[in-house]
């Protein structure tokens, strides 16, 4: 069992219409046909979308996408047209709102790690090996590795699982050519993000992007870009191979719901308690930290 502990109902928005509700985005058509990708304040864990939300994530999700989109537009476009609040729409959707084009989007999350941790970790330890990537002997939980690795997975639906694939999996689905590519733009915007984040004292652990393809069939980068939703961020001055790292992401929430302190058993059959007020204050500061230390700006 997995999904909304509280499933939100869409919004009604004249001129729009809504196609959508996925863990944390809405998504909505206007009337020339682009898309209006609203990001709410939902946190997901675990596959479950949780209650509490978390107060200004939505903001900040979109703020940190929009910095880190225009820092790569020489690599690979975007697929954001413009930031305007459609008409009508609501006045909490400012700031968390994007207007995007269509994008025929690739089915799947190309994940690029640098650093050994979460699923990654797990299967290492049983098989040496991260989506059929060899990795070497004696790597621990948060080792550096010895290169970047593209390590795919299925995008899943609410109340679904992400499941790691090879890459053998992906080019088969979606064809040896695009699968080339999807490897090279994932490691290649992988490191110039690992780059600057380490330039500004973090780790970029790992993160995942999504890409579609615009009528000229080339790849544009889609939905969110190296947030703390999508990535593992780590103090740089605090990190230390071989335990859990202090973060910047959301992995504040996944270690209160796997503690004894929220009295959840993630392999029971239930959903998962409100987070404690603690914690989503928590994760609210680290998001907004994440994003000063990253783009050098203050959070209005």
């Amino acid at each position: 069992m997995s999904g909304f502990v509280t499933k939100p109902e869409p919004v009604e928005v004249p001129g729009l219409e809504h196609i959508h509700t996925g863990k944390v985005r809405d998504l909505y058509t206007d009337r020339d046909g682009n898309l209006v990708m609203v990001a709410s304040n939902r946190m997901s864990a675990f596959d479950w979308v949780l209650d509490p939300e978390i107060p200004e994530k939505g903001r900040i999700l979109t703020a940190m996408s929009l910095w880190w989109f225009d820092l790569l537009s020489d690599l690979y476009p975007n697929h954001v047209l413009s930031t305007d609040l459609p008409a009508g729409a609501p006045a909490d959707w400012a700031g968390r709102t994007l207007i995007c084009r269509r994008l025929d989007m690739v089915p799947v999350e190309c994940v690029a790690r640098g650093y050994l941790a979460g699923s990654g970790l797990e299967e290492y330890r049983e098989s040496r090996t991260v989506c059929g990537v060899t990795l070497p002997e004696g790597l621990e939980d948060g080792s550096e590795l010895p290169a970047p690795i593209f390590t795919p997975a299925t995008k899943a639906e609410v109340g679904e699982h992400d499941m790691n694939v090879t890459y053998e999996q992906v080019a088969a689905q979606v064809g040896a050519e695009l699968a080339v590519n999807l490897r090279q733009a994932t490691l290649a915007v992988y490191s110039r993000a690992r780059d600057v984040a380490r330039e500004r004292g973090i780790i970029l652990a790992d993160t995942k992007f999504e890409f579609g393809l615009d009528a000229d069939g080339r790849l544009v980068l889609a939905d969110e870009v190296l947030t703390p939703d999508s990535s593992r961020f780590w103090p740089a001055d605090q990190w230390q191979p071989g335990r859990a790292q202090p973060s910047f992401d959301k992995q504040i929430v996944r270690d209160w719901l796997a503690s004894p302190a929220s009295g959840w058993d993630k392999k029971a059959d239930v959903p998962p308690p409100p987070l404690a007020a603690d914690v989503v204050e928590l994760t609210r500061t680290k998001y907004i930290e994440a994003y000063e230390r990253l783009t050098g700006r203050r959070w209005a």
